[in-house]
């Protein structure tokens, strides 16, 4: 079977003499499938008329050798239901021009930084990676933060162009922060502080550089590993980079009509929204991925591999229609009728049968996730003198995720019942988790000793959890119930109201 590729593929090439007219920071699986996907229905129509150019990420990112590989081209599967009918196409993108390692090849993106063609910066590293992380700055060395690399991406543009007002950049962060796009100007700030960099970088920073809030969605499942050879004898090629999403699709972007035009999202019929995202935030945040993040814990450690699994399970079903309906929906400030239709949108969504969402995907830096897009409908819920017993499973079930038996390398390797799975998170997650359930044997005390220091790490949650009362009890109580039971056990009980 061929490998895609411009060869094997010649109408991959019809894009090329196109500029590069973004920097993409991030070359995952959701970008891939999300805005690049967007970026070629508008050169498609002849309304963009620019390509990205990828940047790993992280060290060990894997895709970049992929991306050059296949000389930028991969598949798009959308697989789901659209306006009351079934979906099921497939479509090559051609929309990334390269892919480039900033740790083997920090000097090309300098270069790159230096094109005034180049207009827009997207990004999407995780929530964890939209943090700021005190490192040194070196001119010839990429930095190891997202907000690193784009700050000295932005001051070395600025010394190539000195200073001109119109080489500014229009920049679109896309993690699900909220306010992400002020969240990294302060951060980059920040840095440019840190690094004692000229005040009129300072300044041309500020003035002549936009930073948007935005918000996305999109449920994008990646690689279809178990049905990756069914793909190959329908597409007639083999393709490593083959990303599966759903139809459904929804960005929204705090900006103004100058910005809207020149990204003609709307003129190539794509459902994106110019205005303020909170509203949408809220429900997307605490619905679709609070429920993600609710969810993914208890349904592995229940024996399940993906959502739609976890959605035909009858006492999961259940499990996830409670803390959704009973405990983040009564919490978000939107009319009834909006929350409602919405969070029947998202079951819908997680009962589409062509995406195997993987539950292990979902746990990728969990625990910002849950402080993100759990702990909100917790706290909301402790204000009105109730503890949310969903809520407060779902966080004992995180933790007893993270109880790994040994390292391997970046990860640690957790085991159900008698199958290994990885948990990754930062180094710092892993080695607290590590060194807690070290001393944890299951009785009791070390339960709640155990308990005690995760609701107490500050740094997880940004405040003191052991200062809202009651919830060490609950925690403790519902984590004992899983370890000394097995969570399908402890499971039923919280269900039939005999839990903590």
């Amino acid at each position: 079977m061929q490998t895609l590729n411009k060869q094997t593929y010649p109408a991959g090439r019809r894009f090329d003499h196109l500029p590069e007219k973004i920097v993409q920071f991030g070359e995952g699986n959701f970008l891939r499938g999300f805005l690049d996907w967007m970026i070629q229905r508008m050169n498609e129509q002849e309304l963009f008329l620019g390509r990205v150019v990828a940047i790993q990420p992280t060290p060990h990112g894997k895709v970049v050798p992929k991306l050059l590989a296949q000389d930028g081209l991969y598949t798009v599967a959308l697989r789901g239901f659209a306006n009351g009918e079934q979906v099921d196409r497939t479509e090559v993108v051609a929309a990334i021009s390269r892919g480039i390692n900033p740790y083997a090849d920090w000097l090309e993106v300098l270069r790159l930084a230096e094109n005034r063609q180049i207009e827009f910066v997207f990004s999407n590293t995780t929530e964890a990676g939209l943090s700021y992380f005190q490192e040194e700055y070196a001119a010839n060395r990429a930095p190891l933060s997202f907000p690193g690399k784009l700050t000295a991406f932005l001051f070395h543009r600025f010394q190539a162009t000195a200073g001109d007002p119109t080489a500014g950049l229009k920049i679109f962060p896309c993690e699900l922060l909220e306010n992400n796009g002020d969240l990294l100007k302060a951060i980059v700030m920040q840095l440019a502080k840190d690094w004692r960099l000229p005040d009129a970088f300072t300044e041309w920073l500020q003035s002549h550089n936009r930073f948007f809030n935005t918000l996305v969605d999109r449920i994008v499942i990646g690689y279809p590993k178990e049905n990756s050879e069914e793909y190959e004898q329908r597409l007639g090629y083999r393709d490593e980079l083959l990303t599966v999403g759903e139809p459904y699709h929804f960005f929204a972007i705090e900006g103004d009509e100058t910005t809207a035009a020149a990204l003609p999202f709307r003129q190539a019929g794509l459902n994106v929204f110019w205005g303020d995202v909170k509203p949408f935030r809220e429900l997307k945040v605490r619905i679709l991925n609070g429920a993600h993040t609710m969810m993914f814990a208890v349904a592995y450690l229940s024996g399940v591999d993906t959502v739609l699994q976890a959605m035909e399970d009858q006492q999961l079903r259940r499990f996830i229609q409670r803390g959704m309906e009973q405990e983040i929906l009564p919490y978000i400030a939107l009319e009834q009728a909006v929350k409602t239709n919405f969070a029947r949108s998202v079951e819908e969504r997680f009962l589409n049968p062509f995406n195997r969402h993987q539950l292990l995907d979902l746990a990728l830096n969990a625990v910002t996730k849950y402080k993100l897009r759990v702990l909100p409908s917790l706290l909301d819920a402790v204000k009105t003198g109730t503890l949310p017993a969903v809520l407060c499973f779902s966080l004992a079930g995180l933790m007893l995720f993270y109880r790994g038996i040994q390292r391997d390398g970046q990860q640690l390797v957790g085991m159900r019942e008698q199958q290994p799975y990885s948990i990754r998170d930062q180094e710092e997650v892993l080695q607290f988790f590590q060194n807690v359930w070290s001393a944890c044997q299951g009785e009791k005390e070390q339960v709640q000793q155990l308990v005690r220091a995760v609701l107490g790490n500050e740094s997880f949650w940004g405040e003191n959890l052991l200062q809202i009362a009651g919830l060490e009890e609950k925690v403790g109580q519902y984590l004992r119930q899983m370890l000394h039971d097995g969570m399908r056990a402890a499971l039923t009980r919280l269900l039939e109201g005999d839990g903590a």
